[in-house]
């Protein structure tokens, strides 16, 4: 596994940081080559199911998550969510953290990513584009 953690603070309130980072159709704006169609419908919470499609051409990698783990923040302490992805060709989980902090918020984004084919030699090459690629998303819906 590629293990990766990503951490970002921001000034939006933990409500709303929340809401933006588990509105997960809103991420493909910010994924390259990369559309997201949510399979179950609303609200999110556990048992919600999606597929990220990565594609290039005719190439497609579909990345299909489901959320096991659905605990929005609240005055008891922040929320949590996590993802088990359960494609054949992208497996592993996620975990998105939101917690409080000063006036604002931080987000931390933990996963452990595996390509199935990809030799485990390159781990640190995938954990590092992961990395790249989460840490923008991660920015970016924050900053939206």
């Amino acid at each position: 596994m590629a293990p990766f953690l990503i951490e970002c603070r921001t000034p939006l309130p933990v409500d709303e940081a929340w809401r933006r980072l588990t509105d997960w159709e809103r991420h493909a704006a910010y994924v390259p080559l990369t559309r997201i169609t949510v399979t179950t419908p609303p609200p999110s919470g556990t048992g919600t199911r999606f597929t990220a499609r990565t594609s290039v051409g005719r190439v497609a990698v579909d990345d299909v998550m489901e959320v096991v783990r659905w605990q929005p923040p609240s005055g008891h302490g922040p929320g949590r969510c996590r993802l088990e992805k359960r494609g054949r060709a992208i497996t592993g989980w996620a975990e998105i953290e939101v917690y409080g902090h000063g006036a604002g918020a931080r987000a931390r984004w933990t996963e452990e990513l595996r390509v199935r084919g990809v030799p485990r030699v390159l781990d640190a090459p995938t954990a590092w584009a992961g990395r790249l690629v989460f840490g923008r998303v991660l920015r970016r819906l924050l900053d939206a």
